[in-house]
């Protein structure tokens, strides 16, 4: 669905900003210290995970503000709002509302497909294979929302199988999650089990050794919903 208008209430430096008309391709423009950065980080929590910074919830509450934060988000021009907040009496727990009820964040992919590449992640295909895979985890929630419960065979490399069972975390984010060392030895193991989506996408994010820049070896298939 497309993101049609946003608004942030004493979010960063944002006390209160709404931007409309999103549906099309968007270009933000300012000064060093505007916030447009922060604009991506507010998009960012409309998907499941800790967003573009990684930050605390604590972190994002503006200075000037009661000490929380919100960012809503119109989609299909108000079809459907979700949204994002933390409340002044516990600022470290951030909730979720999709369309006025509250809910867990890994529905938020349900919604909208999110994934970054910022100018901080220029090395993403020179350093670590952990960086890697956790941008390799956001496309495959971007790409498959739908979460089952995992397969028998993965939940031992589960860090809590009951805890991703009760968190409806699809066996690719669990194994991921459980350990990224692992992982690899998991679809080695259980090559029937692992998505072809999965299995094509992580040989692509393997660097090249004969390429200049350690360029990935391959375009990744991402198909569109």
């Amino acid at each position: 669905m497309s993101l049609t208008r946003l608004t942030l209430r004493d979010f960063r430096n944002h006390a209160a900003t709404r931007l409309e008309g999103m549906r099309a391709f968007n270009v933000l423009v300012g000064e060093n210290g505007a916030g447009k950065t922060n604009v991506l980080e507010a998009i960012s929590l409309l998907a499941p995970g800790r967003g573009l910074r990684r930050a605390q919830p604590v972190e994002m509450a503006g200075r000037t503000g009661s000490g929380g934060f919100a960012v809503a988000a119109d989609l299909e021009d108000g079809a459907v709002q979700i949204g994002t907040a933390t409340d002044p009496q516990t600022p470290n727990r951030r909730t979720v509302r999709i369309n006025g009820a509250e809910g867990p964040a890994a529905r938020l992919g349900e919604w909208l497909s999110i994934t970054w590449l910022t100018p901080a992640m220029d090395r993403l295909f020179a350093e670590s294979a952990g960086s890697r895979r956790r941008f390799l985890d956001r496309l495959v929630l971007a790409v498959i929302p739908a979460t089952p419960a995992p397969q028998p065979a993965m939940k031992p490399h589960c860090a809590n199988a009951t805890a991703c069972s009760a968190k409806r975390l699809n066996p690719i984010r669990c194994g991921l999650m459980a350990s990224r060392r692992k992982w690899p030895k998991v679809v080695q193991r259980w090559p029937h089990r692992a998505p072809r989506w999965y299995q094509t996408s992580a040989k692509c994010l393997k660097p090249c050794p004969n390429t200049p820049s350690h360029a990935p070896c391959c375009t990744m298939p991402v198909t569109s919903r």
